[in-house]
């Protein structure tokens, strides 16, 4: 493999070849596939845009909330638990169909749709009347936002060579960290300072800077466009997803045997059920079934699903604790908890690197190894730990977890062929919603099942009185328990990523 730096004239020429740019023949015919003739470090800075405007309106949201609730006069648990969940369930859904729509219409396409629908609905979300014109706003800026994370991997894959493949998505972890860890800082200074509806118009700049960068540096030629788009199996796609997720979201509030949620789960794991015998049937499906046939793709898909199923309960479950066991402000907790995503933006380019040398196997296992120790750590946190001991658990976490995830991905993408690399990004963004929603329902589960959901609640009203240190005790045993449940599943997800197997050389340059 090269490492010295190419020439301007190299990456043109590099980049003008770039879908299957290896040892695999070039796609012809039907099987031909949309590429982008731009330069890497253009479509680098017109990917970061989107995805730093898409994953800072996912974390800034949260702050806000109890402000947006106090605005129209509702209630916190209510119905403006929505301005979250609608913006989830929809991206959920679309995820998958976005993907493969960048194959048969072209990235840009679907990235510049992206763009203009979240920076619209993110004008709308700011001028909302009331909260339902709120809540459609949101289920809009969810749309915009899966067409953005959908395509955003297949873009980076098909503009930079296949040795540096996982550099290229670990650069891009530095942007969606960056976004995850100012988001709640910057919504809490925009909320307190100015007011929440400003925490959607500080996307209109971000937007429309990435509205200019992608019509002046994206140049994408589309070989064919093959077939009809499958509209049978895109509803039922979107229905699963959909009703699943809504259904983890709301399980501990309503109760997973309450009519609703059973409803929801049940038309979920139907309307998937079918999807495969719709998909066989149909010559172009709306999901690339095929992709799973690969032992590396699948593996590396299940990896990740794992990955967040157990890590993501760490940015869930340490609010409850540092604002209710320990009392914390709102802007500490939030400080707090950026160690962990910018251990991520420090690491991850070099792990991404790191897997294009050697390989993405034993860097993705051993990455959720040391994850999955982070947890056990995480687990030991009581109500009397200092700040630092809060603070290197999340470190080793972050460590672990930026080990695993740009290898995992870049193993993930390399082994989808180029005319399925749109399908093969919405895998992995649906991976990660998926895997984020199973993991608050999974931890909110133990914890609530405990006692600790309870014993927090009353600990946070002050009401604890003489039973303040049995329900202390009674919040860390829960607290305890979730997280080396979740440890244990890390262990699953590590298992997961040795049964890849050995990599050669013409799987690594897909």
């Amino acid at each position: 493999m090269k490492q010295e730096e190419k020439t301007s004239q190299s990456d043109m020429k590099t980049n003008n070849q770039r879908v299957g740019s290896s040892d695999a023949p070039a796609p012809t015919g039907k099987e031909a596939a949309p590429q982008l003739q731009s330069g890497k470090w253009q479509t680098l800075l017109v990917v970061a845009i989107g995805v730093f405007m898409a994953t800072l309106d996912s974390s800034i949201v949260n702050i806000s909330l109890p402000a947006i609730a106090r605005n129209f006069g509702v209630s916190l648990s209510g119905a403006v638990e929505w301005v979250i969940i609608a913006y989830l369930v929809v991206t959920a859904a679309v995820l998958l169909t976005a993907g493969r729509l960048a194959d048969m219409i072209g990235r840009k396409s679907v990235w510049l749709t992206g763009l203009v629908v979240f920076t619209g609905s993110s004008a709308l979300c700011g001028l909302a009347p009331n909260l339902a014109f709120l809540i459609a706003a949101r289920a809009l800026q969810g749309f915009g936002g899966a067409l953005l994370m959908a395509v955003s991997p297949a873009m980076l894959t098909a503009a930079f060579p296949s040795h540096e493949r996982g550099r290229a998505l670990g650069l891009n972890a530095i942007i969606v960290a960056l976004g995850v860890s100012i988001g709640p800082i910057l919504g809490g200074f925009i909320t307190g300072y100015f007011s929440w509806r400003w925490i959607f118009y500080v996307n209109l700049p971000i937007g429309i800077l990435g509205l200019i960068a992608t019509l002046s540096f994206i140049k994408e030629k589309v070989q064919r466009r093959p077939g009809r788009f499958d509209p049978l199996g895109a509803i039922l796609l979107a229905v699963g997803l959909a009703s699943l997720t809504a259904g983890l979201s709301f399980a501990q509030e309503l109760g997973w045997g309450s009519p609703p949620i059973l409803a929801l789960l049940i038309v979920g794991v139907l309307a998937l059920i079918i999807l495969p015998f719709v998909e066989l049937r149909v010559p172009n499906p709306a999901i690339v079934l095929s992709l799973l046939k690969n032992r590396v793709f699948t593996s590396a898909l299940l990896s990740l699903i794992i990955s967040f199923l157990a890590l993501f309960a760490v940015s869930f479950m340490l609010p409850f604790y540092l604002e209710e066991l320990r009392g914390f402000s709102t802007e500490l907790s939030g400080l707090l908890l950026t160690p962990l995503p910018l251990t991520i933006a420090c690491i991850a380019p070099f792990s991404g690197s790191l897997a294009d040398r050697i390989g993405t196997r034993w860097l993705a296992a051993g990455g959720l190894a040391i994850a999955g120790l982070g947890l056990v750590f995480v687990s030991f946190l009581n109500a009397h730990t200092p700040i630092w001991g809060i603070v290197w658990p999340l470190l080793i976490t972050g460590i672990g977890q930026s080990i695993f995830q740009s290898p995992n991905n870049s193993a993930l993408l390399g082994a989808a062929p180029p005319q399925h690399q749109g399908s093969a990004s919405g895998f992995l963004a649906t991976a990660r919603t998926m895997g984020q929603s199973l993991s608050i329902a999974l931890a909110g589960a133990i914890f609530s099942a405990l006692g600790g959901a309870a014993a927090g609640g009353i600990l946070a009203s002050g009401h604890g009185g003489s039973q303040m240190t049995q329900l202390q005790q009674t919040f860390v045993y829960s607290f305890h328990q979730t997280f080396i449940v979740c440890a244990c599943i890390a262990v699953v997800g590590v298992l997961a990523s040795l049964v890849r197997g050995k990599e050669t050389p013409r799987a690594k340059s897909h």
